[in-house]
């Protein structure tokens, strides 16, 4: 079925028969995930077709989708610009104005009824299908990714094959649960009761750049299939990926007005998303700040539901009996993958002093052998550009902080602005050695920025490591029994993981690895990748049930 309306120039969804778009099979494919980064010699072939094809489609114009309508702005649009080389004009996208997003939160308003009305089990059919374009069109997602935020080609196929499985699970847990109806004990005879989970009503959706498209359809994917409908606002920094997640469930036949696409800036969309009482619920993806203020302020007149996953300051503990050749790799790969952009990056380590020289001499060469700097759509690149000026800025204050305080750098500290990457926001790994007490301790970068002190015990790391405003992911190493069930036990961070060279403190999979923080990198206490999503887009209704004679 075509779009109600199309504007001049831009893009607009081509949506499928649904019928038709059930019948798209998941390919039989090699799982990419954060561990394995796998990527074979067809995935680098059709990978850098797609890369051909993307680059011929940059600059186009795209629309906000409201009701299954494409519509522009009063407000003109916004031109976005590549971190991996600023001339380039990735998209042209509407400014959405308070009015527009009313206007969607009305089509989401009037949707509801019948989204929510509808089986689960018909709901699940159409999110699986999305699902399945996903994988259908992954090539192409990625190579968008990587203009759009810089994303290396291993690390964005893994995401795209992790927002696939993310409505998958969701999908399998809704189903697990049987739509969440429980029979409870029978008061007495010709009586029931019954637990009944129902949707809240319209969620908005804010998401974060850094995991555009994973992050985004997951939370999305949660309030859908519990039978919210959705106000979906993207960052302006990856709306192209906002707009094909869009496409995926227009395409996969979920109802006009059920999700709605609204790109715009966070003193009108935000705000209004925020503000708006005809919006039930909220679920946020971003920084403490951002996040702590929508969780004060947009419940009014009653208590209204806030999921917020608000970014982390992740440590490492390396003990005296760790295997350091693990340890090295594990917290290398944890700190500059995706140049440190991840709120579950390792940023901080605590080290045994009677180890430290010999952690940092092969973390030092693990850097330096592994990481190459350049463009993400290469294959050898393992960082790309951070996300804007703005970063770089920060960056180079985190180093002439260090600098001034006497610390020592291990390896980076410099913007990369020569030849070809004079163009874009390119900047070095960065391993420094600083007092425990330094604040780059304390303060979320979301850089390629490690900082690493020593300790003499183990119980001073596991202090040092739970002094933090944040608790979302942390990591040790050893090899001793007792200390890592200590860890478990008493670090407060809500993603562990002990001697793991694949990442210190990255690497969460749906239905493998749940991911969510306590303290100050999170709301709710339960994480999303787990048992118990989807559980919180819904409200309990307990229902007695006298039989009629």
């Amino acid at each position: 079925m075509p779009t109600k309306k199309k504007t001049v120039k831009r893009v607009a969804v081509k949506r499928k028969v649904t019928r038709a778009a059930k019948k798209v099979a998941a390919p039989k494919l090699p799982r990419i995930t954060y561990a394995t980064l796998t990527v074979t010699a067809d995935d680098d072939k059709a990978y850098d077709a797609a890369v051909e094809k993307v680059h011929g489609e940059l600059g186009k114009h795209f629309s906000n989708f409201v009701n299954g309508a494409a519509c522009g702005s009063s407000a003109g649009e916004n031109a976005h610009h590549s971190p991996v080389d600023t001339r380039i004009v990735v998209s042209y996208f509407p400014k959405g104005t308070r009015d527009d997003t009313r206007s969607a939160i009305q089509a989401a308003r009037e949707a509801y009824a019948k989204w929510s009305a509808l089986d689960y089990r018909d709901r699940v059919t159409v999110l699986r299908c999305a699902a399945d374009l996903i994988i259908e069109r992954r090539f192409e997602l990625s190579a968008w990714m990587a203009y759009e935020v810089g994303k290396n080609r291993a690390e964005s196929l893994a995401e795209v094959n992790e927002t696939a499985e993310l409505i998958r699970y969701y999908c399998e847990r809704m189903e697990y649960h049987k739509g969440f109806t429980l029979p409870l004990e029978a008061p007495a005879a010709g009586q029931k009761t019954v637990s009944v989970l129902r949707p809240y009503g319209v969620w908005a959706v804010i998401a974060p750049w850094n995991f555009p498209m994973a992050l985004a359809t997951g939370m999305s994917a949660g309030a859908l299939v519990a039978g919210n409908t959705v106000v979906f606002k993207p960052s302006s920094e990856s709306t192209v990926i906002g707009y094909e997640i869009y496409r995926a469930f227009a395409d996969a036949g979920v109802p006009d007005g059920v999700f709605n696409l609204m790109v715009g800036p966070g003193s009108t969309v935000g705000n209004e998303l925020q503000e708006n009482p005809g919006v039930d619920a909220l679920i946020f993806t971003g920084s403490a700040d951002v996040g702590m203020r929508l969780y004060k302020n947009f419940a009014s007149k009653f208590p209204k539901p806030v999921i917020a996953e608000m970014g982390g300051k992740n440590p490492a503990i390396i003990t005296a009996s760790a295997n350091l050749d693990e340890a090295a790799e594990g917290v290398m790969r944890a700190a500059f993958g995706f140049d440190g952009q991840k709120c579950s990056a390792c940023s901080r380590v605590y080290v045994d002093n009677s180890v430290k020289e010999k952690f940092l001499s092969l973390l030092i060469g693990y850097t330096q052998s592994r990481i190459r700097v350049g463009d993400p759509t290469k294959k050898e690149t393992f960082m790309g550009p951070v996300i804007n000026r703005a970063a770089v800025d920060l960056y180079l204050q985190a180093v002439d902080d260090v600098r001034r305080s006497g610390g020592k750098f291990h390896y980076g500290g410099r913007r990369i602005n020569e030849a070809e990457f004079k163009n874009g926001y390119f900047v070095e790994p960065v391993i420094a050695e600083l007092p425990k007490t330094h604040r780059l301790f304390q303060d979320e970068l979301f850089l390629p920025f490690l900082v690493v002190t020593g300790v003499d015990s183990f119980d001073e790391a596991m202090t040092e490591a739970n002094n933090s405003q944040y608790g979302l992911c942390a990591g040790i190493y050893s090899h001793d029994r007792n200390e890592i069930d200590y860890f478990f036990d008493h670090i407060q961070a809500g993603v562990t993981y002990s001697n793991r060279r694949a990442g210190a403190t990255t690497g969460a999979w749906p239905g493998v690895n749940s991911f969510g923080g306590w303290k100050g990198s999170g709301s709710t206490g339960k994480s999303a990748l787990g048992p118990y999503y989807v559980q919180q887009f819904m409200r309990e209704q307990s229902r007695w049930i006298v039989e009629s004679k």
